[in-house]
C-alpha cells in the first residue's frame, strides 16, 4: 500500500502516520501495537494510560465540537496534532489552531485533515497550521500553489502577529 501524501512546511511529502477514525456506528478504533498513530480525542481520553506506553510515535485529533482545552495539560507530548474539517465550510477548525498554538504554546506539527482544500491552505497557515492531508480526490501540487495564493494580509495572525498598516509604518 502507498503512503499517502500531504503538504507540510510548504512541501509535498509521504505521510508515516496513520488516522484513526472511529467507525461509522461510533465505536471508537483498535489501535495498532505498532507504527505512528493520531487517534481521536475520544479515544486519547479513555484510554490515555494505555496510549501513553506506546513505544511508537502518537498524535492526537480534535473534531470541530471538541475543545483544545481537554489536551491543554498533554499538548506538548504530541508531535502531530490535527484538526478535522468534515466539511470545507465548518470553521471552527481555525479557532481550534489559533489556541492551541497561542493560548496552549503548542510547537509541533498541527495538521489540517478532512475536507481540506486548496482555498483553505492559505488562511488555515495564518491560524498555525503547517501541514494540511488535502482531501482525497484533489491535487496535491495544485493545493500547495494555494499557500501563496496571496502576498500579503492587512490582519494580524499566528505567523505574523503585527498587522500590515504597523509593519508598513516601521513601528512594528
Amino acid at each position: 500500500m502507498a503512503l499517502r501524501r500531504l503538504i507540510k512546511q510548504r512541501s509535498i511529502v509521504e505521510d508515516g502516520w496513520t488516522l484513526l477514525r472511529p467507525a461509522d456506528d461510533g465505536a471508537l478504533p483498535a489501535v495498532p501495537a505498532e507504527g505512528a498513530v493520531i487517534v481521536p480525542l475520544a479515544l486519547w481520553q479513555q484510554e490515555r494510560e494505555t496510549l501513553l506506553a506506546r513505544s511508537a510515535p502518537l498524535g492526537v485529533w480534535l473534531g470541530p465540537a471538541d475543545e483544545p482545552a481537554s489536551i491543554a495539560e498533554d499538548v506538548q507530548r504530541f508531535p502531530v496534532i490535527a484538526v478535522d474539517f468534515p466539511v470545507f465550510t465548518d470553521g471552527r477548525g481555525y479557532s481550534i489552531a489559533r489556541l492551541l498554538r497561542q493560548r496552549y504554546g503548542y510547537k509541533g506539527e498541527l495538521r489540517a485533515i478532512g475536507d481540506v482544500i486548496r482555498a483553505q491552505l492559505f488562511y488555515l497557515q495564518r491560524c498555525g497550521f503547517d501541514a494540511f492531508a488535502v482531501r482525497e480526490g484533489r491535487d496535491i501540487e495544485d493545493a500547495l500553489k494555494g499557500l501563496n495564493d496571496f502576498s500579503e494580509a492587512y490582519q494580524v495572525s499566528v505567523e505574523r502577529p503585527v498587522p500590515l498598516f504597523r509593519r508598513r509604518a516601521g513601528t512594528a
